[in-house]
């Protein structure tokens, strides 16, 4: 393990994935340093990764990983490569954007490991012009739909650097809004069962010295309903060709909330998340994690032993709650009674 002081969460070192652990944040910063598809996979099952387009990018180095073990010689197990980038694409279903990395790399296996190695940087690279594209456009919209004074953002879950491999994009709208001036503060929602907000998107929050506040999850419409919300900026997983949203467990319910009273709902992501093979939300799978996640905190019960559990990681949000989806293309999706110029 290394202490981590560079502003890409993933990068490729010596024939290996190294990673910022999240699951040891906001304690410990450190390194994870991934040589083979299985220790991959479970660092994804286990949320060491996390974050729709960090995933994409993983998941091409994960194809790397296999070719590296399936490859003698010049001689590849080109089956065997196969074999490992599906079980890599199963990882996490309900995000899209790890199996479109795993699909871009493939497409270049038959050229060699060098090939696949080029393409996964690429998209390492990539993914920081994406994002600041995308976190621009959103500040753009954010700034037609709000009040025209320093603005208090609430957002869900973590959208930032730690979720895509730099910069951020729900999280990257509000730096740009920082730095333009114009954040009064931020409202964080603790994001439970895993406290993505509180661990991460505090941590990375206090990093670029951005002025914020946690919430509980259930405070967020009392927030909103006390005048204390301008615009809620959230993340997405995957997003339908209508425009319904997976995110975060406790986005919807902050759609609803945005919406009862009349504040803007953004969804700031990059292409890639965008699924133009599936018509709407009912087409998505939502993947249910273990119930230790919520009988569970800090490694104290707080339920009584056999409680049955349903823990969703995620939801999916309408299209008709949602003000504007922004991509790096702009604005992609809107509600034509608030966002001019959507599509």
């Amino acid at each position: 393990m290394q202490t981590a002081t560079h502003d890409y969460s993933l990068r490729w070192e010596e024939d290996a994935l190294l990673t910022v652990d999240q699951r040891q944040l906001p304690h410990t910063v450190r390194l994870l340093r991934i040589t083979t598809v299985d220790e991959l996979i479970e660092a994804i099952r286990s949320l060491a990764i996390r974050g729709a387009p960090a995933l994409g990018v993983a998941g091409a180095f994960g194809v790397v990983l296999a070719m590296r073990a399936h490859s003698t010689g010049t001689d590849v197990d080109f089956g065997g490569v196969h074999r490992d980038a599906e079980r890599l694409a199963r990882a996490r279903p309900t995000a899209v954007n790890l199996a479109w990395g795993v699909r871009r790399a493939l497409g270049k296996v038959s050229s060699g490991r060098d090939a696949a190695l080029n393409e996964a940087l690429a998209m390492l690279a990539e993914d920081e012009r994406v994002n600041r594209s995308a976190a621009e456009n959103a500040a753009d919209v954010v700034l037609r739909l709000c009040p025209d004074r320093p603005l208090r953002v609430l957002t869900h879950c973590n959208t930032g650097r730690l979720a895509t491999a730099a910069f951020g994009t729900a999280l990257g709208a509000i730096r740009v809004l920082a730095g333009r001036g114009r954040i009064e503060g931020v409202l964080v929602d603790e994001t439970r069962p895993l406290l993505q907000g509180a661990r991460l998107t505090c941590w990375e929050l206090k990093e670029l010295h951005i002025p914020h506040r946690l919430v509980v999850d259930s405070a967020a419409a009392w927030a909103m309903a006390q005048g204390e919300v301008d615009c809620v900026l959230v993340g997405a997983d995957r997003i339908a060709a209508n425009g319904d949203t997976a995110n975060k467990i406790g986005t919807y319910s902050l759609a609803l909330a945005a919406q009862r009273h009349r504040i803007p709902f953004v969804v700031v992501a990059p292409e890639s998340t965008r699924d133009l093979g599936i018509a709407s939300g009912r087409d998505i799978v939502v993947e249910e994690r273990g119930a230790e996640e919520v009988l569970e905190f800090g490694g104290a019960s707080v339920a009584p032993a056999a409680t049955s559990v349903y823990n969703p990681a995620f939801d999916v949000t309408p299209a008709n709650l949602i003000s504007a989806v922004v991509t790096e293309r702009g604005c992609v999706l809107a509600r034509d009674d608030l966002v001019p110029g959507g599509s």
